[in-house]
């Protein structure tokens, strides 16, 4: 079974990324990513498979991953039927090792992390009262930005830290058979929507410069990035309109149009939809 390699965009004014998958399952097909993993299922039950390890989930089961581990959730035939009154729902933090920088890793208060990081490139199941309490802790996450939502990463980290509550999933020698072969390509495609998103950006440009075909291309960006291309390309220019409604005093329009958006129509109706609120709401919450 060959694993698929994930890219989930992240907001320009957010370090690292936080999101709830909720569904009548979860959809997610045998995969892997360069990032750090925390999956915290809030409700159903089915099978996991972290590298060659394979268990049992039910409501509560939290699962620490390295980056380049292959794993995927299926739930069971009861929910991918549509039998369970229930949805699947969990809790996912994404973090690079860089996300503070490339050399943060490096200071002395995280060396308890550093150990941890590499006990989790295979896969850590996580036990007992540290499990209850980072489950409340991500829980509360979904809710959280800026320096409290740092924060409550942090004190992930801190709590897992003084911790023995764990357990490695994936065999020592396991060997992850994803050697990322495109990666290469990945870094292409992103490095050019973040240098181009101001503007108005085509498919067939993008395509070009992936070297594919523009069908094959839709296909590889929503198998890989679980979402289409215009929808990857509107959250960046969302998360890029948060960031300056945070740092400067200027009109909303002006913003919109300075982050790629010729319709102020379709930029509300995307700003609600991914922020869950109208941009004027979300520059109130602001604290400056």
């Amino acid at each position: 079974m060959k694993a698929v390699e994930y890219r989930l965009p992240k907001d320009l004014d957010k370090s690292f990324i936080v999101f709830t998958e909720k569904g009548p399952f979860f959809p997610c097909p045998w995969h892997y990513h360069p990032e750090y993993e925390f999956v915290l299922v809030n409700k159903s039950t089915g099978r996991r498979m972290v590298g060659d390890h394979i268990g049992y989930f039910d409501e509560g089961d939290l699962v620490f991953m390295g980056p380049s581990l292959p794993h995927v959730w299926v739930n069971d035939p009861s929910f991918i039927k549509g039998q369970e009154i229930i949805q699947a729902d969990a809790t996912v933090v994404h973090f690079a090792e860089d996300f503070l920088g490339q050399h943060f890793l490096n200071i002395p208060e995280l060396g308890p992390l550093r150990k941890i990081l590499v006990l989790s490139n295979r896969g850590l199941e996580i036990k007992g009262v540290t499990k209850k309490s980072i489950n409340r802790i991500m829980r509360q996450m979904t809710h959280q930005s800026g320096l409290g939502r740092l924060s409550s990463l942090f004190n992930i980290f801190d709590i897992l830290c003084q911790s023995n509550e764990y357990e490695p999933l994936a065999s020592p020698s396991y060997m992850a058979n994803t050697q990322g072969i495109y990666t290469d390509r990945f870094s292409k495609i992103t490095d050019y929507i973040i240098r181009n998103f101001h503007r108005e950006i085509t498919l067939n440009e993008v395509a070009n410069e992936a070297n594919m075909a523009t069908t094959t291309f839709c296909n590889f960006f929503k198998e890989h990035y679980r979402m289409t291309f215009i929808e990857y390309l509107n959250s960046i220019r969302i998360g890029h309109v948060c960031r300056l409604l945070g740092e400067r005093d200027h009109n909303i329009i002006e913003i919109a149009y300075e982050c790629g958006f010729n319709s102020l129509a379709n930029f509300n109706r995307q700003f609600k939809r991914l922020k869950g609120m109208s941009p004027s709401a979300y520059k109130k919450t602001i604290v400056i």
